[in-house]
Protein backbone atom coordinates (compact mmCIF):
# COMPACT_ATOMS: atom_id res chain seq x y z
CA UNK A 1 0.00 0.00 0.00
CA UNK A 2 1.74 3.52 -1.18
CA UNK A 3 0.99 6.72 0.16
CA UNK A 4 1.36 9.54 -1.93
CA UNK A 5 1.39 13.15 -0.52
CA UNK A 6 -1.75 14.90 -1.95
CA UNK A 7 -1.00 18.56 -2.41
CA UNK A 8 -3.90 20.99 -1.69
CA UNK A 9 -5.59 22.02 -5.05
CA UNK A 10 -5.94 25.59 -4.98
CA UNK A 11 -6.40 27.62 -8.02
CA UNK A 12 -4.15 30.42 -6.23
CA UNK A 13 -1.33 28.41 -5.58
CA UNK A 14 0.48 29.70 -8.60
CA UNK A 15 -0.44 33.83 -7.92
CA UNK A 16 2.66 35.30 -8.45
CA UNK A 17 3.66 39.32 -7.83
CA UNK A 18 5.61 41.38 -10.22
CA UNK A 19 6.55 45.08 -10.17
CA UNK A 20 5.89 47.36 -12.92
CA UNK A 21 8.42 49.12 -14.82
CA UNK A 22 10.08 52.20 -13.77
CA UNK A 23 8.42 54.40 -15.89
CA UNK A 24 5.14 53.19 -14.41
CA UNK A 25 6.33 54.01 -10.69
CA UNK A 26 5.66 57.62 -8.86
CA UNK A 27 9.25 58.59 -8.29
CA UNK A 28 10.39 61.31 -5.94
CA UNK A 29 7.64 61.78 -3.25
CA UNK A 30 8.60 62.23 0.12
CA UNK A 31 6.87 59.84 2.56
CA UNK A 32 5.75 60.42 5.57
CA UNK A 33 8.31 59.95 8.71
CA UNK A 34 5.78 60.58 11.17
CA UNK A 35 5.74 57.53 13.76
CA UNK A 36 2.12 55.78 13.64
CA UNK A 37 1.52 52.31 11.91
CA UNK A 38 -0.90 53.02 8.91
CA UNK A 39 -0.62 52.00 5.25
CA UNK A 40 -0.04 55.80 4.40
CA UNK A 41 -1.18 54.96 1.62
CA UNK A 42 -4.79 54.92 -0.18
CA UNK A 43 -5.94 53.71 -3.75
CA UNK A 44 -9.16 53.43 -5.50
CA UNK A 45 -9.60 53.21 -9.72
CA UNK A 46 -9.31 56.82 -9.81
CA UNK A 47 -6.94 58.42 -7.46
CA UNK A 48 -3.36 56.94 -5.82
CA UNK A 49 -3.48 59.04 -2.01
CA UNK A 50 -0.08 59.16 -0.29
CA UNK A 51 0.35 60.91 3.43
CA UNK A 52 3.54 62.94 2.22
CA UNK A 53 6.56 64.79 4.66
CA UNK A 54 5.23 68.48 5.09
CA UNK A 55 6.70 71.64 7.20
CA UNK A 56 4.30 73.74 9.50
CA UNK A 57 1.16 71.02 9.14
CA UNK A 58 0.15 68.42 7.54
CA UNK A 59 -0.08 67.18 3.65
CA UNK A 60 -1.33 64.10 1.59
CA UNK A 61 -0.59 64.15 -1.96
CA UNK A 62 -3.47 62.56 -4.46
CA UNK A 63 -2.22 61.89 -8.29
CA UNK A 64 -4.43 60.68 -10.94
CA UNK A 65 -3.45 56.48 -11.66
CA UNK A 66 -1.96 58.19 -15.02
CA UNK A 67 0.47 60.71 -13.62
CA UNK A 68 3.77 57.96 -13.41
CA UNK A 69 7.05 59.31 -13.69
CA UNK A 70 8.55 62.18 -11.87
CA UNK A 71 6.55 64.02 -9.28
CA UNK A 72 7.37 67.69 -9.32
CA UNK A 73 8.50 69.18 -5.74
CA UNK A 74 5.76 71.44 -6.57
CA UNK A 75 2.41 69.18 -7.34
CA UNK A 76 -0.10 70.86 -5.37
CA UNK A 77 -1.50 68.65 -1.98
CA UNK A 78 -4.21 68.46 -0.11
CA UNK A 79 -3.00 70.30 3.06
CA UNK A 80 -5.66 71.90 5.04
CA UNK A 81 -4.55 70.10 8.73
CA UNK A 82 -2.75 72.09 11.08
CA UNK A 83 -0.52 68.39 12.72
CA UNK A 84 0.82 65.63 10.63
CA UNK A 85 -1.83 63.48 8.68
CA UNK A 86 -1.34 59.77 10.43
CA UNK A 87 -4.39 57.89 8.40
CA UNK A 88 -6.61 58.56 4.98
CA UNK A 89 -9.61 56.26 2.97
CA UNK A 90 -11.19 56.60 0.19
CA UNK A 91 -14.72 56.93 0.22
CA UNK A 92 -16.02 53.10 -1.09
CA UNK A 93 -19.15 55.10 -3.04
CA UNK A 94 -17.58 57.85 -4.54
CA UNK A 95 -14.03 57.98 -6.07
CA UNK A 96 -13.29 61.34 -5.61
CA UNK A 97 -13.83 61.77 -1.68
CA UNK A 98 -11.22 60.95 0.89
CA UNK A 99 -11.21 61.42 4.88
CA UNK A 100 -8.24 61.98 6.73
CA UNK A 101 -7.42 61.98 10.46
CA UNK A 102 -4.34 64.14 11.99
CA UNK A 103 -2.45 64.95 14.66
CA UNK A 104 -4.35 68.42 14.86
CA UNK A 105 -7.57 65.78 16.63
CA UNK A 106 -9.55 66.82 13.48
CA UNK A 107 -11.56 64.53 10.85
CA UNK A 108 -11.29 66.26 7.54
CA UNK A 109 -13.23 64.92 4.25
CA UNK A 110 -12.31 66.23 1.00
CA UNK A 111 -13.85 66.53 -2.64
CA UNK A 112 -10.63 66.10 -5.12
CA UNK A 113 -11.55 67.76 -8.69
CA UNK A 114 -12.57 65.11 -11.22
CA UNK A 115 -9.02 65.52 -13.24
CA UNK A 116 -6.78 65.64 -9.39
CA UNK A 117 -5.50 69.10 -7.98
CA UNK A 118 -4.58 71.77 -10.16
CA UNK A 119 -3.68 73.77 -6.75
CA UNK A 120 -3.42 73.22 -3.27
CA UNK A 121 -6.54 72.17 -1.56
CA UNK A 122 -6.72 73.93 1.72
CA UNK A 123 -10.32 73.90 2.38
CA UNK A 124 -12.11 70.24 3.18
CA UNK A 125 -15.89 70.14 2.66
CA UNK A 126 -16.52 69.23 6.12
CA UNK A 127 -14.46 69.15 9.20
CA UNK A 128 -15.23 67.11 12.24
CA UNK A 129 -14.10 67.78 15.54
CA UNK A 130 -14.90 65.84 18.19
CA UNK A 131 -11.90 63.78 19.48
CA UNK A 132 -9.41 65.34 22.21
CA UNK A 133 -6.32 63.43 20.84
CA UNK A 134 -4.71 63.07 17.53
CA UNK A 135 -6.92 60.97 15.17
CA UNK A 136 -4.97 57.70 13.95
CA UNK A 137 -8.07 55.88 12.16
CA UNK A 138 -10.65 56.62 10.20
CA UNK A 139 -12.35 54.25 7.71
CA UNK A 140 -15.76 54.20 6.05
CA UNK A 141 -19.01 52.07 6.48
CA UNK A 142 -18.98 49.36 3.24
CA UNK A 143 -22.28 49.76 2.49
CA UNK A 144 -23.85 53.03 4.15
CA UNK A 145 -23.59 56.41 2.21
CA UNK A 146 -21.64 59.01 4.63
CA UNK A 147 -21.00 57.26 7.21
CA UNK A 148 -17.59 57.25 8.60
CA UNK A 149 -15.52 55.96 11.39
CA UNK A 150 -12.73 57.72 13.35
CA UNK A 151 -10.80 56.51 15.92
CA UNK A 152 -8.40 58.37 18.22
CA UNK A 153 -5.71 58.23 20.99
CA UNK A 154 -8.68 59.15 23.57
CA UNK A 155 -9.36 55.75 23.00
CA UNK A 156 -12.73 57.07 21.56
CA UNK A 157 -14.62 55.92 18.48
CA UNK A 158 -17.05 57.61 16.69
CA UNK A 159 -19.14 57.72 13.89
CA UNK A 160 -20.44 60.33 12.14
CA UNK A 161 -22.54 61.18 9.23
CA UNK A 162 -20.63 63.25 6.99
CA UNK A 163 -23.47 64.26 4.84
CA UNK A 164 -24.70 66.39 7.27
CA UNK A 165 -21.53 66.93 9.62
CA UNK A 166 -23.21 65.24 12.78
CA UNK A 167 -21.75 63.20 15.01
CA UNK A 168 -24.12 59.69 15.34
CA UNK A 169 -22.38 57.35 17.97
CA UNK A 170 -19.63 58.14 20.38
CA UNK A 171 -18.41 54.79 22.13
CA UNK A 172 -15.78 56.21 24.82
CA UNK A 173 -16.10 53.22 27.73
CA UNK A 174 -15.37 50.19 25.57
CA UNK A 175 -11.55 50.68 25.00
CA UNK A 176 -9.19 51.40 28.14
CA UNK A 177 -5.85 51.93 26.16
CA UNK A 178 -4.95 52.69 22.44
CA UNK A 179 -6.79 51.74 19.84
CA UNK A 180 -4.67 49.98 17.03
CA UNK A 181 -7.28 49.33 14.64
CA UNK A 182 -10.45 49.26 13.28
CA UNK A 183 -12.51 46.95 10.49
CA UNK A 184 -16.07 46.98 9.70
CA UNK A 185 -17.87 43.57 8.70
CA UNK A 186 -19.54 43.07 5.58
CA UNK A 187 -22.71 45.17 6.07
CA UNK A 188 -21.25 47.17 8.52
CA UNK A 189 -23.07 45.85 11.22
CA UNK A 190 -20.57 45.58 13.48
CA UNK A 191 -16.71 45.86 13.54
CA UNK A 192 -13.61 44.24 15.91
CA UNK A 193 -10.65 46.41 16.77
CA UNK A 194 -7.34 45.57 18.05
CA UNK A 195 -6.47 47.75 21.28
CA UNK A 196 -3.05 48.06 23.11
CA UNK A 197 -4.60 46.06 25.96
CA UNK A 198 -4.06 43.03 23.79
CA UNK A 199 -7.66 42.22 23.59
CA UNK A 200 -9.54 41.71 20.33
CA UNK A 201 -13.55 43.35 20.43
CA UNK A 202 -16.48 43.19 18.51
CA UNK A 203 -18.73 46.24 18.82
CA UNK A 204 -22.20 46.42 17.77
CA UNK A 205 -21.73 50.62 17.33
CA UNK A 206 -25.57 51.24 17.17
CA UNK A 207 -26.40 49.94 20.14
CA UNK A 208 -23.05 50.66 21.85
CA UNK A 209 -22.55 47.34 23.36
CA UNK A 210 -19.73 45.02 23.22
CA UNK A 211 -20.54 41.70 21.39
CA UNK A 212 -17.37 39.61 21.90
CA UNK A 213 -14.05 40.14 23.48
CA UNK A 214 -11.14 38.26 23.32
CA UNK A 215 -8.57 39.16 26.13
CA UNK A 216 -4.91 38.46 24.84
CA UNK A 217 -5.52 36.96 21.40
CA UNK A 218 -1.85 37.68 21.18
CA UNK A 219 0.46 38.29 23.96
CA UNK A 220 3.36 40.05 22.83
CA UNK A 221 3.65 43.67 23.51
CA UNK A 222 3.79 44.46 19.81
CA UNK A 223 1.28 46.20 17.99
CA UNK A 224 -1.61 43.31 16.95
CA UNK A 225 -4.19 44.01 13.56
CA UNK A 226 -7.60 42.34 13.21
CA UNK A 227 -9.87 42.35 10.36
CA UNK A 228 -13.40 40.79 9.65
CA UNK A 229 -13.70 38.18 6.61
CA UNK A 230 -16.51 37.61 4.73
CA UNK A 231 -18.16 34.86 7.08
CA UNK A 232 -17.62 36.84 9.88
CA UNK A 233 -14.47 35.17 11.35
CA UNK A 234 -12.16 37.79 12.58
CA UNK A 235 -8.13 37.30 10.97
CA UNK A 236 -5.84 38.55 13.64
CA UNK A 237 -1.71 39.25 13.47
CA UNK A 238 0.42 40.06 16.20
CA UNK A 239 3.13 39.12 18.45
CA UNK A 240 3.93 35.95 20.69
CA UNK A 241 5.61 36.12 23.83
CA UNK A 242 8.74 35.15 22.45
CA UNK A 243 8.10 38.27 20.16
CA UNK A 244 7.55 36.07 16.58
CA UNK A 245 4.92 37.45 14.79
CA UNK A 246 1.61 35.22 14.28
CA UNK A 247 -1.37 34.63 12.58
CA UNK A 248 -4.72 33.81 14.03
CA UNK A 249 -8.05 32.95 12.69
CA UNK A 250 -11.05 33.10 15.62
CA UNK A 251 -14.65 32.28 15.40
CA UNK A 252 -16.92 35.27 17.34
CA UNK A 253 -19.21 32.41 18.12
CA UNK A 254 -16.34 30.98 20.56
CA UNK A 255 -13.31 33.33 21.01
CA UNK A 256 -11.83 31.00 23.94
CA UNK A 257 -9.11 29.21 21.49
CA UNK A 258 -7.98 30.13 17.68
CA UNK A 259 -9.33 28.55 14.81
CA UNK A 260 -5.63 28.37 13.50
CA UNK A 261 -2.66 30.31 15.25
CA UNK A 262 0.65 30.34 13.05
CA UNK A 263 4.06 31.89 13.68
CA UNK A 264 5.72 33.34 10.56
CA UNK A 265 9.44 34.69 12.05
CA UNK A 266 10.88 37.04 14.55
CA UNK A 267 10.97 39.83 12.51
CA UNK A 268 10.09 43.42 14.66
CA UNK A 269 7.48 45.46 11.81
CA UNK A 270 4.11 45.90 12.63
CA UNK A 271 1.53 42.89 10.05
CA UNK A 272 -0.79 44.94 8.12
CA UNK A 273 -3.22 42.25 6.38
CA UNK A 274 -5.10 43.33 3.30
CA UNK A 275 -8.46 41.45 2.59
CA UNK A 276 -9.78 40.14 -0.64
CA UNK A 277 -13.60 38.67 -0.25
CA UNK A 278 -14.35 37.49 -3.64
CA UNK A 279 -10.89 35.07 -3.73
CA UNK A 280 -10.72 34.13 0.46
CA UNK A 281 -6.58 35.77 0.05
CA UNK A 282 -4.94 37.90 2.84
CA UNK A 283 -1.89 39.27 1.78
CA UNK A 284 0.11 40.05 5.06
CA UNK A 285 2.73 42.78 4.37
CA UNK A 286 4.69 44.03 7.27
CA UNK A 287 6.41 47.40 7.95
CA UNK A 288 9.85 47.51 7.34
CA UNK A 289 9.93 43.87 5.53
CA UNK A 290 10.49 43.49 2.24
CA UNK A 291 7.92 40.83 0.95
CA UNK A 292 4.46 40.43 0.57
CA UNK A 293 3.28 37.02 1.97
CA UNK A 294 -0.31 35.84 0.73
CA UNK A 295 -2.57 32.90 2.68
CA UNK A 296 -6.02 31.72 1.66
CA UNK A 297 -8.28 31.18 4.32
CA UNK A 298 -11.01 27.68 3.59
CA UNK A 299 -13.33 25.96 5.28
CA UNK A 300 -11.31 22.96 6.04
CA UNK A 301 -8.36 22.68 8.56
CA UNK A 302 -5.64 23.84 9.15
CA UNK A 303 -7.86 27.16 7.65
CA UNK A 304 -5.20 29.29 6.80
CA UNK A 305 -2.97 28.12 3.61
CA UNK A 306 0.43 29.21 3.05
CA UNK A 307 -0.16 30.19 -0.65
CA UNK A 308 3.43 32.14 -1.68
CA UNK A 309 5.62 34.86 -0.93
CA UNK A 310 6.71 38.41 -3.41
CA UNK A 311 10.36 39.10 -2.26
CA UNK A 312 11.94 42.83 -3.57
CA UNK A 313 14.92 44.32 -2.58
CA UNK A 314 14.10 47.27 -1.34
CA UNK A 315 11.81 47.64 2.39
CA UNK A 316 8.06 48.73 2.46
CA UNK A 317 7.15 52.06 4.37
CA UNK A 318 3.28 51.30 3.69
CA UNK A 319 1.10 49.83 1.73
CA UNK A 320 -2.24 50.60 -0.46
CA UNK A 321 -4.45 47.92 -1.96
CA UNK A 322 -6.15 48.74 -5.06
CA UNK A 323 -10.31 47.98 -4.66
CA UNK A 324 -11.36 44.71 -7.30
CA UNK A 325 -12.99 46.98 -9.62
CA UNK A 326 -9.67 48.93 -10.26
CA UNK A 327 -7.86 45.73 -11.58
CA UNK A 328 -7.03 44.97 -15.22
CA UNK A 329 -9.46 41.50 -15.67
CA UNK A 330 -8.06 40.82 -19.07
CA UNK A 331 -4.46 40.34 -17.55
CA UNK A 332 -6.07 37.79 -14.80
CA UNK A 333 -4.43 40.62 -11.78
CA UNK A 334 -6.30 39.52 -8.53
CA UNK A 335 -4.51 42.40 -6.59
CA UNK A 336 -2.67 45.33 -7.13
CA UNK A 337 -0.55 46.96 -4.56
CA UNK A 338 0.81 49.81 -4.31
CA UNK A 339 4.28 49.77 -2.35
CA UNK A 340 5.56 53.22 -0.60
CA UNK A 341 9.45 53.22 -0.47
CA UNK A 342 11.30 56.03 1.11
CA UNK A 343 10.62 58.33 -2.06
CA UNK A 344 8.51 56.72 -4.62
CA UNK A 345 5.67 54.52 -4.57
CA UNK A 346 6.00 50.95 -6.93
CA UNK A 347 2.56 49.18 -7.87
CA UNK A 348 2.85 45.46 -7.79
CA UNK A 349 0.48 43.15 -9.23
CA UNK A 350 -0.37 40.00 -8.27
CA UNK A 351 -1.43 37.83 -11.34
CA UNK A 352 -2.98 33.82 -11.65
CA UNK A 353 -1.07 33.20 -14.78
CA UNK A 354 -3.93 31.63 -17.45
CA UNK A 355 -3.35 30.40 -20.85
CA UNK A 356 -6.80 31.51 -22.08
CA UNK A 357 -7.87 35.22 -22.82
CA UNK A 358 -11.06 34.41 -22.33
CA UNK A 359 -12.70 36.13 -19.05
CA UNK A 360 -11.99 33.88 -16.24
CA UNK A 361 -15.41 33.24 -13.92
CA UNK A 362 -13.56 31.85 -11.47
CA UNK A 363 -11.40 34.54 -10.25
CA UNK A 364 -13.97 37.15 -10.84
CA UNK A 365 -17.55 36.77 -8.94
CA UNK A 366 -19.32 39.46 -8.63
CA UNK A 367 -17.50 42.06 -6.49
CA UNK A 368 -18.57 45.19 -4.15
CA UNK A 369 -19.77 47.82 -6.67
CA UNK A 370 -19.29 51.88 -5.87
CA UNK A 371 -23.27 52.25 -5.15
CA UNK A 372 -24.29 52.59 -1.67
CA UNK A 373 -26.68 49.87 -0.68
CA UNK A 374 -28.19 51.97 2.31
CA UNK A 375 -27.97 55.86 3.27
CA UNK A 376 -26.78 57.21 6.51
CA UNK A 377 -30.50 57.42 8.14
CA UNK A 378 -31.63 54.13 7.11
CA UNK A 379 -28.59 52.32 8.91
CA UNK A 380 -29.13 54.56 12.39
CA UNK A 381 -32.67 53.14 11.89
CA UNK A 382 -30.82 49.82 12.24
CA UNK A 383 -31.48 48.89 9.14
CA UNK A 384 -28.54 46.64 7.50
CA UNK A 385 -27.22 45.34 3.58
CA UNK A 386 -24.37 43.52 2.03
CA UNK A 387 -22.37 45.65 -0.23
CA UNK A 388 -24.35 46.14 -4.12
CA UNK A 389 -22.42 43.34 -6.63
CA UNK A 390 -21.39 44.26 -9.92
CA UNK A 391 -20.01 42.22 -12.57
CA UNK A 392 -16.51 42.51 -13.62
CA UNK A 393 -17.38 40.80 -17.31
CA UNK A 394 -17.72 43.91 -19.09
CA UNK A 395 -15.26 46.64 -19.22
CA UNK A 396 -16.76 47.74 -15.73
CA UNK A 397 -17.97 51.78 -16.34
CA UNK A 398 -18.32 54.11 -13.53
CA UNK A 399 -21.46 56.08 -13.17
CA UNK A 400 -20.88 59.88 -12.86
CA UNK A 401 -19.86 60.97 -9.21
CA UNK A 402 -22.06 62.69 -6.95
CA UNK A 403 -20.79 65.84 -5.51
CA UNK A 404 -20.30 65.50 -1.68
CA UNK A 405 -22.97 67.77 -0.01
CA UNK A 406 -23.10 68.50 3.25
CA UNK A 407 -26.58 70.45 4.72
CA UNK A 408 -27.24 71.36 7.90
CA UNK A 409 -30.37 70.46 8.99
CA UNK A 410 -32.46 70.92 12.36
CA UNK A 411 -30.82 68.36 14.58
CA UNK A 412 -33.58 68.72 16.84
CA UNK A 413 -36.49 67.73 14.60
CA UNK A 414 -38.54 64.82 15.42
CA UNK A 415 -37.43 62.50 12.42
CA UNK A 416 -34.05 62.10 14.66
CA UNK A 417 -33.58 58.40 15.38
CA UNK A 418 -34.15 56.88 18.87
CA UNK A 419 -30.42 56.52 20.33
CA UNK A 420 -29.48 53.26 22.04
CA UNK A 421 -28.24 53.50 26.23
CA UNK A 422 -24.51 52.97 26.00
CA UNK A 423 -24.12 55.36 22.81
CA UNK A 424 -24.51 59.20 23.31
CA UNK A 425 -25.98 61.32 19.92
CA UNK A 426 -24.37 64.93 20.29
CA UNK A 427 -27.67 67.57 20.33
CA UNK A 428 -27.83 71.38 18.29
CA UNK A 429 -25.60 72.46 21.87
CA UNK A 430 -22.56 70.77 21.18
CA UNK A 431 -19.67 72.06 18.36
CA UNK A 432 -18.97 68.35 17.50
CA UNK A 433 -18.43 69.48 13.86
CA UNK A 434 -18.08 72.78 11.56
CA UNK A 435 -18.27 73.71 7.85
CA UNK A 436 -16.36 76.01 6.45
CA UNK A 437 -19.67 77.76 5.43
CA UNK A 438 -20.51 81.87 5.63
CA UNK A 439 -24.14 83.18 5.45
CA UNK A 440 -23.32 84.98 2.19
CA UNK A 441 -21.23 81.56 0.29
CA UNK A 442 -24.78 79.33 1.96
CA UNK A 443 -27.00 81.61 -0.52
CA UNK A 444 -24.58 81.88 -3.19
CA UNK A 445 -24.75 77.92 -3.01
CA UNK A 446 -28.68 77.72 -3.26
CA UNK A 447 -28.61 80.20 -5.69
CA UNK A 448 -26.25 77.99 -7.73
CA UNK A 449 -28.39 74.78 -7.08
CA UNK A 450 -32.04 76.75 -8.04
CA UNK A 451 -29.92 77.45 -11.54
CA UNK A 452 -28.75 73.66 -11.91
CA UNK A 453 -32.24 72.81 -10.73
CA UNK A 454 -33.95 74.67 -13.98
CA UNK A 455 -30.87 73.38 -16.21
CA UNK A 456 -31.51 69.96 -15.47
CA UNK A 457 -35.30 70.12 -15.93
CA UNK A 458 -34.61 71.86 -19.43
CA UNK A 459 -32.97 68.59 -19.98
CA UNK A 460 -35.47 66.40 -19.00
CA UNK A 461 -37.98 68.05 -21.15
CA UNK A 462 -35.40 67.89 -24.17
CA UNK A 463 -35.25 64.43 -23.36
CA UNK A 464 -38.99 64.22 -23.28
CA UNK A 465 -39.44 65.09 -26.89
CA UNK A 466 -36.45 63.16 -28.34
CA UNK A 467 -37.62 60.36 -27.16
CA UNK A 468 -40.83 61.08 -28.39
CA UNK A 469 -39.84 62.21 -31.66
CA UNK A 470 -38.05 58.69 -31.61
CA UNK A 471 -40.62 56.94 -30.99
CA UNK A 472 -42.75 58.06 -33.36
CA UNK A 473 -39.93 57.28 -36.26
CA UNK A 474 -39.36 53.85 -34.34
CA UNK A 475 -43.57 53.22 -35.31
CA UNK A 476 -43.00 54.24 -38.97
CA UNK A 477 -39.97 52.07 -39.75
CA UNK A 478 -41.72 49.30 -37.95
CA UNK A 479 -44.71 50.02 -40.14
CA UNK A 480 -42.64 50.18 -43.70
CA UNK A 481 -40.99 46.69 -42.58
CA UNK A 482 -44.29 44.93 -42.54
CA UNK A 483 -45.54 46.61 -45.41
CA UNK A 484 -42.08 44.98 -47.55
CA UNK A 485 -42.05 41.49 -45.24
CA UNK A 486 -46.48 41.01 -46.34
CA UNK A 487 -44.73 42.14 -50.42
CA UNK A 488 -46.69 45.40 -50.54
CA UNK A 489 -43.69 47.86 -50.96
Amino acid sequence: MSFRKVVRQSKFRHVFGQPVKNDQCYEDIRVSRVTWDSTFCAVNPKFLAVIVEASGGGAFLVLPLTKTGRIDKAYPTVCGHTGPVLDIDWCPHNDEVIASGSEDCTVMVWQIPENGLASPLTEPVVVLEGHTKRVGIVTWHPTARNVLLSAGCDNVVLIWNVGTAEELYRLDSLHPDLIYNVSWNRNGSLFCSACKDKSVRIIDPRRGVLVAEREKAHEGARPMRAIFLADGKVFTTGFSRMSERQLALWDPENLEEPMALQELDSSNGALLPFYDPDTSVVYVCGKGDSSIRYFEITDEPPYIHFLNTFTSKEPQRGMGSMPKRGLEVSKCEIARFYKLHERKCEPIVMTVPRKSDLFQDDLYPDTAGPEAALEAEEWVNGRDADPILISLREAYVPSKQRDLKVSRRNVLSDSRPAVAPGSTRLGASTPAASTHSTAPSSSLARAGEAGKLEEVMQELRALRALVKEQGERIGRLEEQLGRMENGDA
